[in-house]
């Protein structure tokens, strides 16, 4: 008993390897910061403080560790780009005319490799064959587009 008491670190670094270990598994990131209070505790226990001073600095350290670094660290690793699906992810692309289209006619573009129904958002514009346009905004089966201004060679 005397070999546990005088290497209550070690115990402390067990738990804390155990708990990370165990994490790899979980994925929560709850075991990795209980691991980070059992560090704690196994500081303390290395500085000569008594096992209730252990036990309390590994549980506000673990505590403190869920309440704090946690959340940050979720929030981080959720964020990414957005998924978007369906005709959401033509917009902004770029199409051809292949029938004109007015703002009282509507007219058809070849977008990402289908035919689909267009008319112009801009209903004064009048778009011709041939012309690129971009994509601002889809509305059932119609793509509402506006023509992409081209610079002169």
């Amino acid at each position: 008993m005397d070999w546990l008491s005088e290497h209550a670190w070690a115990v402390w670094l067990g738990v804390a390897a155990f708990l990370g270990i165990a994490e790899l598994i979980s994925l929560d990131l709850v075991l990795a910061m209980l691991a980070v209070g059992a560090g704690g505790g196994a500081i303390t226990a290395a500085l000569g403080g008594p096992v209730a001073l252990q036990i309390i600095v590994a549980g506000i350290t673990a505590i403190a560790m869920l309440a704090l670094v946690r959340p940050s660290l979720v929030a981080r690793l959720h964020q990414g780009p957005d998924l978007v699906l369906g005709t959401k992810k033509l917009v902004g692309q770029r199409a051809t005319v292949t029938q004109r289209m007015t703002g009282l006619a509507v007219g058809q573009i070849k977008l990402a490799g289908e035919t689909w129904s267009a008319a112009p958002y801009d209903e004064h514009v009048a778009i011709e064959v041939g012309e690129t346009v971009e994509v601002f905004e889809i509305r059932g089966a119609t793509a509402y587009v506006h023509p992409v201004p081209e610079l002169d060679s």
